[in-house]
C-alpha cells in the first residue's frame, strides 16, 4: 500500500516534470524569434494601456475595501516586471530570476509564520493564476496577433 502510494506520487512528480520540460522547450524557441517578442509586448502593453485588466483588480481588491487594509496588487506588479525582463533571445532562467526575485520579495519574505507563509501563497498562486487566464483571455479575444 505504502508502494504504490509512493509510485502514484513519483509518477505524478515525472508527468509535472515533463510538461514543464515541454513548456520550457516551446517558450525557449518563441524568444528566440524575434518577431514573436515583439508582437507579444505590444499586446501586453496594449492590455495595460487599455485597462483590459481593470475587472481582475477589482476582484483583487473586493475583500479589502478599507484603504488601511487594501491589499498591494503584488500579481500585476509581478506581471509587469516579467514584461520588462521579456525581450527577444532572453533566456528563461533570466524569467524565471525574475519571477523568483519576486517571488521571494513579495510572497516569501513577508510571511512571519509557516501558517501566514501557506496563506499568503495560496493566495498568490490563486489570485496569480486568474491573472494569467484572463490575460490569456483577452490576447485570444482581442489580439491574436499578440498571442501566437
Amino acid at each position: 500500500s505504502s508502494s504504490l502510494t509512493e509510485a502514484k506520487e513519483f509518477v505524478k512528480r515525472l508527468r509535472r516534470q515533463t510538461d514543464l520540460c515541454n513548456m520550457v522547450k516551446t517558450v525557449r524557441a518563441l524568444l528566440n524569434n524575434n518577431s514573436t517578442v515583439t508582437v507579444l509586448r505590444s499586446g501586453l502593453h496594449a492590455i495595460f494601456n487599455e485597462k483590459s485588466l481593470d475587472v481582475t483588480k477589482d476582484l483583487f481588491q473586493e475583500k479589502f475595501r478599507n484603504p488601511k487594509k487594501r491589499q498591494k496588487n503584488i500579481q500585476l506588479n509581478c506581471l509587469k516586471n516579467f514584461i520588462s525582463s521579456l525581450t527577444s533571445s532572453t533566456d528563461i532562467r533570466d524569467l524565471l530570476s525574475c519571477l523568483s526575485s519576486d517571488l521571494q520579495t513579495f510572497v516569501i519574505k513577508p510571511s512571519k509564520s509557516k501558517e501566514a507563509f501557506k496563506e499568503q501563497a495560496s493566495d498568490f498562486m490563486l489570485k496569480w493564476n486568474l491573472l494569467l487566464n484572463n490575460v490569456g483571455k483577452i490576447l485570444t479575444i482581442n489580439r491574436t496577433d499578440s498571442f501566437g
